[in-house]
């Protein structure tokens, strides 16, 4: 997605941000290890939290440490269950798997930070969801986990969390766990929390479609995003004579796993 020119009243940046890090090095060291975690079959513990990195939520399965939530985390369980029995016959990495994971995890984000689908994605906190490991998977274990964490798929490293995340986004969202950014456009641009100096800052999002309906196409959704962030940001900003704004548009690919959603950005400092 390239930027566009400059209307009479805004300057339109499209950003592409991956909803799910497909690729990764690493993750937790051995050291790191829980090993009664490792190849567990039994569900894991609800509310427990890890220093997890970013390394560690672009695997499958994960057995970091549990910690004391009073002392340094990135992560918190929020969420875990057993999978439905439509799913138990799935293969280990099931595209159908994934489905659920974000449907349900997406959900429980939003009741246990108190906001709704516009804030999360607004903000700061994003949430990774886990598997039991391949071993523990053969031995018949279905489950998930669903972890809040101080970052997303972009972050370099998790920042640490309170010593719980629940309600942690409830109106009004402090700056300090929403997203701006620094940067002469969206694109390219480096987040940070609202709280930091910025130059933009994430406003409002579009909902796209419904649930059930197929992807429209690149081109319907970058100009339905384009034209809607022109008016939301506009009058976010009381509609100024000139301004400019944003958006980060989203792929088929993230359709599929469930996402509707665009996000607006105001060129602001504020």
């Amino acid at each position: 997605m390239q930027p566009v020119g400059r209307t009479v009243r805004a300057a339109a940046v499209a950003a592409a941000v991956a909803l799910f890090s497909t690729t990764a090095c690493g993750g937790a060291t051995e050291r790191d290890l829980d090993p009664d975690q490792v190849d567990s079959v039994e569900l894991p513990e609800l509310g427990a939290c890890r220093m997890l990195t970013p390394e560690d939520v672009a695997e499958p399965s994960n057995a970091t440490r549990i910690v004391d939530c009073a002392e340094p985390h990135t992560a918190e369980t929020y969420a875990v269950g057993e999978l439905p029995e439509r799913l138990v016959e799935e293969s280990y990495d099931s595209s159908r798997l994934g489905n659920f994971a974000y449907r349900r995890c997406s959900e429980a984000f939003e009741e246990f930070l108190g906001a709704d689908e516009s804030a999360v994605m607004r903000s700061m906190l994003s949430w990774a969801w886990f598997r039991p490991s391949e071993k523990a998977w053969e031995a018949g274990a279905r489950w998930y986990r669903c972890d809040a964490v101080g970052g997303g798929d972009q972050s370099v490293e998790f920042v640490e969390l309170p010593e719980t995340a629940k309600g942690l986004l409830r109106p009004p969202p402090p700056d300090e766990w929403m997203a701006c950014a620094v940067g002469p456009t969206v694109e390219g641009s480096v987040k940070v929390p609202c709280s930091a100096d910025h130059d933009w800052r994430a406003v409002t999002t579009i909902r796209l479609g419904r649930d059930d309906d197929e992807y429209p196409g690149d081109a319907l959704v970058e100009v339905r995003t384009r034209d809607f962030c022109s008016e939301s940001v506009g009058a976010w900003m009381n509609y100024p004579l000139d301004f400019e704004y944003g958006y980060t548009w989203f792929h088929e690919a993230q359709w599929r796993v469930g996402n509707r959603r665009s996000v607006c950005w105001a060129k602001t400092s504020q």
